[in-house]
């Protein structure tokens, strides 16, 4: 029998992943290959945050099992270490018994913790807290001019608004790092030697507009009311959930600090941001197969691709 294999697919939001990953099963099964779903999509680890983040229902699983989805309360802080621990144990839990492990998302710093030889450096939580309590009271253009002028480049890679990466990396460079490292290694080595990446890709110019009307779906389908159900539950006080696309929008809507159009343009922006940093970061992952979702014929990519050495 064939060694399992770890796919991986990958691409910018709204490009398809999802429906992609949910063929490529059904098409592996069909060959008798099982084949189950890891998620890899930072905001869909938490439980409640449905609508902002396009989550598959349950009943649009196709009783293909999903692993990873709905895993934090919106409390808790999705960690990439801790990700890449529970990804792999899924994946080789997975391949223990036989079935192949298709890896779905956008999230490229989650994506590459476990696709490749990724190491994270050590935590140091009471360096942490006086950081974040200089963070709470220079606020984080301080931070990120700190960190600037101590590692250029592992600023040129940071948002300088997200204050929760500046701290990390100002934790990390004060333990005696030479830089903050969290990025793709230049000449990175594969974790699982039987890896297949397959990547989805839109045109730029017919992607815009999708993710534009997606935003207005959101909105249409309940995301406020979803966000003020999970603001119930501590959503605010989330360390990261809180600061999702969307999730954020819907709140100031919610808090009376935006209105409904302004929510919507501004996730729209954002949105469209986001999508541009994924595909510069997903188009550096070398023997990718680029395809346009839309048209592919997950059939015909199961048996070529689940047949390579």
């Amino acid at each position: 029998m064939t060694e399992p294999v770890l796919w991986a697919v990958v691409g910018a939001t709204g490009t398809g992943k999802t429906g992609l990953s949910l063929d490529l099963a059904d098409a592996l099964a069909a060959r008798g290959r099982p084949a189950e779903i890891v998620n890899a999509d930072a905001m869909q680890l938490y439980r409640g945050m449905d609508i902002g983040t396009a989550k598959v229902p349950i009943a649009e699983r196709r009783g293909i099992p999903h692993h990873l989805f709905d895993a934090l309360d919106v409390t808790q802080e999705a960690a990439v270490a801790w990700y890449q621990d529970a990804a792999r144990t899924a994946i080789d839990g997975l391949h223990r018994r036989g079935a192949d492990a298709i890896l779905v998302g956008g999230s490229g710093l989650y994506v590459s913790s476990v696709l490749w030889d990724f190491r994270f450096p050590p935590r140091d939580e009471a360096l942490r807290a006086r950081l974040e309590a200089q963070l709470e009271s220079e606020g984080a253009g301080a931070l990120y001019a700190r960190l600037r002028e101590a590692d250029p480049v592992a600023a040129e890679r940071i948002d300088a608004r997200n204050g929760r990466r500046v701290v990390r990396a100002l934790e990390v460079l004060a333990q005696g790092s030479a830089t903050h490292g969290g990025a793709l290694p230049s000449t990175p080595l594969s974790w699982h030697p039987r890896t297949r990446i397959l990547g989805t890709a839109i045109d730029r110019d017919e992607l815009v507009p999708l993710l534009d009307a997606r935003v207005e779906q959101m909105w249409e389908s309940g995301l406020v009311e979803e966000a003020e159900a999970l603001r119930a539950e501590g959503l605010e006080d989330g360390v990261t959930a809180a600061r999702a696309i969307g999730y954020a929008q819907a709140l100031a809507q919610v808090r009376g600090e935006m209105t409904r159009d302004e929510a919507v343009a501004e996730t729209q922006a954002l949105t469209r941001r986001y999508a541009r940093r994924q595909v510069s970061w997903f188009r550096r992952y070398d023997r990718t197969r680029w395809l346009d979702a839309r048209t592919t014929d997950a059939r015909s990519l199961a048996s070529v691709e689940g047949a390579r050495p």
